[in-house]
């Protein structure tokens, strides 16, 4: 019998700090040392899915997704919102990638998330169906893991702190901070964690209100690591301006993040900085672009620079196998 597949998340409420990227990359870098992973896109804009399937396929789907016959997240989840029955069975999407699968997003999915308040306040009256209808997606996820019998789930999330991304979280054994080494990245820290800890916080109340049957979300995500990125080289080392918020950055970390996931249980936040850095990845601006039109990893791009995909490669390969050393 396989182990549960591991759920992680790319997270930050900040946008443009490369959570799409960044899920992508990991994800096939994962796939290269022989695991198996299950990608969820859950942000209303589908930008994985864009990611990963052409164009016109994206749009097939789109087209055809509240219907009977519809293939993506929202057609699973749409028997839920509602109220006619349970997940519906679609088919998952193999990638270009070996050993990556994906359930492709879809912008209806915005409407699940406004049933979300819903189902949440109906926790609070002990009703199943707030239970289940919270835990949904985590249902989903668990279906295709064992279908796939995926080593790995990763949940794409949006820039933002809304009831879709609370229960992805919740859902989460481990989640990992992306952060651009800039002054946006540090201020958005600092209210990142007083979230995080009020979320879990409010499901431990809730969560013993379960009736018999009731789904339960797992409700401790914890802090696997940070991955500054899309910092400029000089030399052999992080450019000056980079390096400063760089610092900044880890020091909101361990004030705001790390410092309220412990005050409810030290498992949350371990380890400790400076080990908590899984990996970096500078600014591979002209591969990103490149991985983003052609559908693959980075170090698979064509017309690209050799050394650079050679050293997208090494950071990424970095990260997958610190992942799999800590998310035990």
């Amino acid at each position: 019998m396989p182990l549960a597949a591991k759920r992680l998340c790319i997270f930050n409420h900040k946008g443009g700090v490369g959570k799409t990227t960044l899920t992508v990359n990991i994800a096939a870098a994962l796939a290269e040392l022989g695991k198996t992973v299950l990608l969820i896109d859950s942000d209303p804009q589908c930008n994985l899915t864009s990611y990963l399937i052409e164009d016109s396929v994206v749009n097939d789907l789109l087209e055809k997704s509240d219907s009977a016959t519809g293939e993506t997240i929202w057609s699973a989840l749409k028997p839920i919102v509602e109220a006619r029955g349970q997940i519906r069975k679609i088919p998952h999407l193999e990638t270009s990638i070996r050993g990556v699968f994906l359930i492709p997003g879809d912008i209806r999915l915005s409407e699940y998330e406004v049933e979300l308040n819903d189902y949440w306040s109906a926790c609070f009256q002990r009703k199943v169906r707030g239970f289940d209808g919270s835990a949904s997606l985590s249902t989903l996820a668990s279906m295709y893991a064992r279908e796939i019998r995926a080593d790995y789930i990763f949940y794409d999330t949006g820039p933002n702190i809304g009831p879709l991304n609370r229960v992805i979280l919740l859902d989460c054994d481990y989640f990992i901070i992306p952060g651009a080494c800039d002054l946006f990245s540090v201020r958005a820290l600092r209210t990142l964690g007083l979230t995080l800890a009020k979320w879990i916080r409010d499901w431990a109340a809730v969560s013993v209100l379960a009736p018999d049957g009731g789904q339960i979300l797992k409700g401790m995500p914890r802090f696997l690591g940070y991955i500054p990125q899309g910092f400029r080289v000089y030399g052999h080392g992080m450019a000056r301006r980079a390096s400063v918020y760089k610092s900044r950055f880890e020091k909101e970390l361990r004030g705001n993040i790390i410092a309220s996931l412990r005050a409810i249980d030290p498992s949350l936040a371990e380890p400790l900085l400076p080990d908590s850095k899984i990996g970096e990845v500078k600014d591979f601006a002209a591969l990103v672009q490149a991985g983003q039109m052609q559908g693959v990893p980075l170090w698979k791009t064509t017309d690209t620079q050799q050394y650079q995909r050679d050293q997208a490669f090494t950071s990424f390969i970095e990260i997958a196998e610190n992942i799999i050393a800590k998310a035990t």
